[in-house]
C-alpha cells in the first residue's frame, strides 16, 4: 500500500467522522495526518514500523493505524464507519461545493441518502429552505451532481434526448440521412438507457474510418457487426453495420422474447425483404397483423393483440388537457398561481390543478389551514379574472405513518380534489407500506394517489408494495393512480398500468411541475403510458374542463 492509498484512508475516516458528528479534534488529527503522509519523501511501506512514529506529523495514534494499514490492508475504526453509513451519502463526497458538514444536513435533517434524491431535492428546491444553503449554492450543487452523473454511463430517458438530436444529425451528415436508423431502448422508450444504438448502412471498415475526427469517442468494443464508442459525456453509441437496414432494425428493436415469439409464430417472414418505407413494417404486413410500434415490442402478449388488429389508438401528448398536481411559490414551488396558470392558458391547457404541499412537509413550506384559506381566497380571484380557464384546489396531502392524512377530513372537504403521496419514512417494509396506502386510499376524499413507491430512477428502488392489492383498492374506493411524468419517477411503473386498466382504474398523467418548464415533462409521462397501451379515454389528465368537472362532482357525491 502507497501513502497515497494510506492517506485516502485517513482522508475519508475523517470526513465520515464529520458527517457523523464525532470527535471534531480527532477528525482534524486525521485530516492533518492524511495531509502529512501525502507530503512524505520516502514510502511508509518501505519504513521499519518503529521508525514511522519518528517522522514528521505522524503521532502515536496515527503511526498505529498506519502500521494497522500496512499490515492488515485496512483500518477497522474506518471500516466500522463505513458500516454504519449509507453507500450513497459517502457518495457525496465526490461532489464538489458539499463538504462532510453539509453531507450530514443533507442525511439527517433532510433525510436524503442518494445523490439521485439530492438532484431531485434541488429540483425541487429544496436545497435552499436549509440554512447554509442559498439559491447560488442549490444551483452549483445540481449543476455538479449532474456533471458527475454524465460520468456513471446510464441515463434518464430525458437526459438522453437532450443530446439525441444532435448526435443522430452528426451521424446523418457522416453517412447520409438514408444510412441512419435510431434502434434499441432509445426506439423502444425505456425509461433509463444504457446505449444509444443506431443502424447504420455501411461496413464496420467505413463505421471506423468516417468516426475518427479531431476529437474520436472512445472505441470500446469492436465485434463482426457492432461497434461500441464511449462519447466524453459518458454516453454509450452502438452501431450495428448493415447492408440490409430493415432487417438489422427489426432485430435490434424489439426484446428478445418479442423478436422470438414473432418468429415462432410466423416463420414465413422473409426478413431478408427491404420494405419501400425505409422502416420494418414491411415484416408486419408479411405476417398479416396490426404494425406494432417500437415502443410495444416488449414481450409477446402485444403480437396476440396486433393478431387480431386490437392494439388502440394510444394517446398522445395532444391528448393532455389539463396540469395536474403542480406546485407553485406557496410552498417549494418557483413561480406564482398566476404565473402557472398565465404558462397554462399559453400552452392551451384548459384548466391547472394546484397541489400545493401539506403541512407535515415542512421542509417544503406545507400549508397550514390557514394559508389554505388565504390560497383558496386567491384562487377564487384568479378564477373570476381567468375565466374560463378555471385552477382547481387541491393539495398533495401527506400519508402519515399510520395511513392517515395529514388533515381532518372537514379541511380536506374544502379542496375540489386531492393527492395523496407518501413522502418521509420511506425505508418501509411491505407489509408497513401496504398499510399505509390502503389505509389512505380508504380516505374517501382521496382522488389520486401520487407516485406510488415513491421511487427515483437511478437513484431510489422505492419501497415495496403489491401492486395488485393496491390497483384493487383504487378500484373499489374510484381513487386514480397517477403516472408521475417526472422523467426521474415515472412511477406507477408502466408494467402495471395493464392490470389498472384491466380494472377501470384511471390513470392521470401528472407532471408533479415545481416550475413553469415542469408542465413540458408530461411528454415522458405520455412515453411511458404508451408503452402500457393507454389510451386518452384511461387518463384523467386528458379529460377536458367539463368532463373534469363531472368526474369531480361524481367522485365528491
Amino acid at each position: 500500500m502507497d501513502n497515497y492509498a494510506i492517506a485516502e484512508n485517513f482522508s475519508l475516516l475523517s470526513k465520515l467522522m464529520d458527517i457523523h458528528g464525532e470527535n471534531s479534534f480527532k477528525a482534524k488529527s486525521y485530516a492533518s495526518a492524511a495531509f502529512n503522509i501525502e507530503q512524505l519523501p520516502l514510502q511508509l511501506s518501505d519504513t521499519p514500523h518503529d521508525k514511522i512514529f519518528t517522522l514528521k506529523g505522524i503521532g502515536e495514534s496515527t503511526g498505529k493505524k498506519i502500521i494497522e494499514l500496512l499490515e492488515t490492508g485496512e483500518l477497522i475504526a474506518l471500516k466500522e464507519m463505513i458500516s454504519k453509513t449509507p453507500t450513497g451519502v459517502i457518495e457525496m463526497l465526490n461532489i464538489k461545493g458539499i463538504g462532510p458538514k453539509k453531507i450530514s444536513l443533507i442525511w439527517k435533517e433532510m433525510e436524503i441518502e442518494t445523490i439521485g434524491e439530492l438532484l431531485y431535492a434541488c429540483e425541487e428546491n429544496r436545497l435552499k429552505l436549509y440554512k447554509g444553503f442559498g439559491e447560488k449554492t442549490q444551483l452549483n450543487v445540481k449543476e455538479n451532481i449532474e456533471f458527475y452523473l454524465r460520468n456513471q454511463g446510464t441515463f434518464l430517458f430525458a437526459q438522453v434526448e437532450i443530446v439525441f438530436f444532435q448526435i443522430k444529425n452528426y451521424l446523418e451528415k457522416l453517412f447520409s440521412a438514408d444510412a441512419v436508423r435510431v434502434t434499441g431502448a432509445y426506439r423502444r422508450q425505456e425509461l433509463t438507457i444504457d446505449e444509444l444504438e443506431f443502424v447504420i448502412t455501411a461496413s464496420i471498415d467505413v463505421i471506423k474510418q468516417k468516426m475518427i475526427s479531431a476529437n474520436p469517442p472512445e472505441l470500446l468494443e469492436e465485434k463482426e457487426n457492432t461497434l461500441l464508442y464511449k462519447l466524453t459525456n459518458g454516453l454509450k453509441l452502438r452501431f450495428y453495420a448493415s447492408d440490409n437496414r430493415d432487417e438489422s432494425l427489426f432485430f435490434t428493436t424489439g426484446s428478445f422474447d418479442f423478436i422470438d415469439g414473432f418468429k415462432t409464430n410466423f416463420p414465413a417472414v422473409n426478413f431478408k425483404l427491404n420494405g419501400k418505407d425505409d422502416t420494418d413494417r414491411s415484416f408486419f404486413e408479411q405476417a398479416n397483423i396490426q404494425y406494432v410500434e417500437a415502443y410495444l415490442r416488449e414481450n409477446i402478449k402485444v403480437i396476440e393483440k396486433a393478431k387480431h388488429f386490437s392494439i388502440p389508438t394510444l394517446i398522445q401528448t395532444s391528448d393532455i388537457k389539463g396540469i395536474i398536481h403542480s406546485h407553485s411559490n406557496w410552498s417549494d414551488g418557483s413561480n406564482t398561481v398566476e404565473e402557472m396558470a398565465n404558462a397554462c392558458i399559453a400552452k392551451g391547457f384548459e384548466y391547472l390543478v394546484l397541489s400545493d404541499h401539506s403541512k407535515s412537509a415542512f421542509y417544503a413550506k406545507g400549508l397550514n389551514e390557514e394559508r389554505i384559506k388565504e390560497q383558496h381566497h386567491y384562487i377564487d380571484e384568479l378564477n373570476a379574472k381567468l375565466a374560463p380557464f378555471k385552477i382547481f384546489k387541491s393539495i398533495e396531502c401527506d400519508i402519515l405513518n399510520d395511513g392517515s392524512l395529514d388533515y381532518s377530513n372537514s379541511v380536506l372537504s374544502t379542496f375540489d380534489l386531492v393527492i395523496i403521496s407518501v413522502h418521509s419514512n420511506l425505508k418501509m417494509t411491505e407489509d408497513k407500506a401496504m398499510m399505509r396506502l390502503l389505509n389512505a386510499i380508504e380516505n374517501p376524499y382521496s382522488t389520486i394517489l401520487g407516485h406510488l413507491t415513491g421511487r427515483l430512477l437511478l437513484s431510489r428502488k422505492g419501497y415495496p408494495v403489491d401492486h395488485k392489492k393496491i390497483i384493487d383498492a383504487c378500484a373499489a374506493n374510484h381513487v386514480a393512480v397517477e403516472l408521475n411524468a417526472h422523467p426521474s419517477r415515472l412511477d406507477i411503473d408502466w408494467k402495471y398500468i395493464d392490470y389498472a386498466l384491466e380494472k377501470g382504474v384511471l390513470i392521470s398523467i401528472d407532471p408533479d411541475a415545481h416550475e413553469i418548464t415542469g408542465f413540458d415533462d408530461i411528454k415522458y409521462g405520455v412515453l411511458a403510458a404508451q408503452k402500457a397501451m393507454v389510451t386518452k379515454e384511461n387518463n384523467l389528465s386528458s379529460f377536458g374542463l367539463n368532463e373534469f368537472e363531472e368526474y369531480l362532482k361524481r367522485k365528491n357525491k
